[in-house]
């Protein structure tokens, strides 16, 4: 029997993490007996005198949410990661080690008001967003080794408040992902004196057997080694390392990417798709000054819809236990999403 990847078992390697995953299409069959989610029928009013992201609210901190026009940045009020603090006590014992942790949490409102999103705003408001992670990126980088953009869209992903909005995690450490990634593009940039995402991006373009929209500046797919049912990629025709070095043309045609990434996830099935997405690139702070021509600037999308609105993929057990396994080929849920228009449904 010749091996066919859309039916047979078979085992995909991800080289960002050094990691492999298991694929498992014929499990696509079976029929779902388990959970399903409720999805939100309600409708988001414009202003919500109770939602503290909307202008003017007091928040439970006691500020007061200023009357803005565009973006509005501002230090979360209870933030994970402080400026200040006393340090761990030293430890020789290889089994108790604690370092210091320092940092700050900001969060960005993209808009004012609460019922709009990337595909209801105009390219120029999105490009006001990408305008904003760039002023924070450029301000908080210059002091920390590294600075996470990231947003968590609807409840299934934890986030409780609709107004459009994500976060910024600064940190005097590197977090374990990007550090993990900056090994292993460092070793394959030492290896081919090639960014590994550069080649790849132009190896994936070649094939288009997972692309699911493209334009002249950016590519968004689904990577070869994906484990979330719809995970996609946001990858740079044009090499550039951190967020902070993209071109206004970089730009403008990011803002498109990232409306029609939106619509097509959201009209897959017919709902407002769950994700948490953020952007990686090089490391800043004390290693700004220094080039890291291995890496390569991208965003990734973490969607946990699997089958409808309504079922998610569950990270559990084996995956847990063993190694991440996914039942829908990415080759599928590329064909799936590049067929969704690139306009969100009415």
């Amino acid at each position: 029997m010749a091996f066919n990847p859309n039916e047979h078992q078979h085992l995909r390697y991800n080289p960002l993490k050094d990691e492999w995953l298991v694929v498992s299409p014929h499990r696509a069959l079976r029929p779902w007996s388990g959970q399903t989610e409720t999805t939100s029928t309600e409708e988001v009013p414009r202003f919500d005198p109770n939602n503290p992201l909307c202008p003017g609210v007091t928040r439970t901190s006691g500020k007061v949410t200023p009357n803005y026009e565009s973006t509005y940045v501002f230090t979360n009020d209870f933030p994970a990661l402080l400026q200040e603090g006393p340090d761990p006590p030293k430890s020789d014992d290889p089994l108790f080690q604690a370092k210091p942790a320092k940092g700050t949490c900001r969060v960005i409102c993209y808009h004012p008001h609460t019922d709009v999103y990337f595909t209801s705003l105009t390219v120029k408001e999105v490009v006001a967003v990408v305008d904003e992670w760039l002023r924070q990126m450029e301000e908080l980088g210059r002091d920390y080794l590294w600075v996470q953009i990231f947003e968590n869209r609807g409840a299934m992903m934890g986030c409780s408040n609709p107004h459009p909005h994500c976060q910024i995690w600064a940190s005097s450490f590197f977090p374990n992902e990007p550090r993990i990634k900056d090994g292993n593009l460092r070793k394959y940039y030492d290896k081919y004196k090639r960014p590994m995402l550069q080649d790849y991006v132009e190896k994936e373009l070649q094939k288009r057997e997972r692309i699911v929209y493209e334009n002249d500046e950016w590519v968004v797919l689904v990577p070869y080694w994906a484990v979330w049912p719809f995970e996609t990629m946001v990858l740079p025709k044009r090499q550039i390392q951190r967020f902070t070095d993209v071109d206004c043309k970089q730009k403008e045609a990011l803002a498109k990417t990232l409306q029609v990434t939106v619509a097509k996830y959201d009209n897959l099935f017919k709902c407002k798709f769950p994700y948490s997405m953020g952007w990686h690139g090089a490391p800043t702070g004390p290693l700004l000054g220094e080039c890291h021509p291995y890496w390569t600037f991208h965003g990734m999308y973490y969607p946990p819809l699997l089958r409808s609105a309504t079922v998610k993929k569950f990270m559990v057990g084996y995956e847990l236990l063993a190694q991440a396994q996914r039942d829908l080929t990415a080759e599928k849920a590329a064909g799936l999403l590049r067929e969704q228009p690139e306009t969100r449904f009415a």
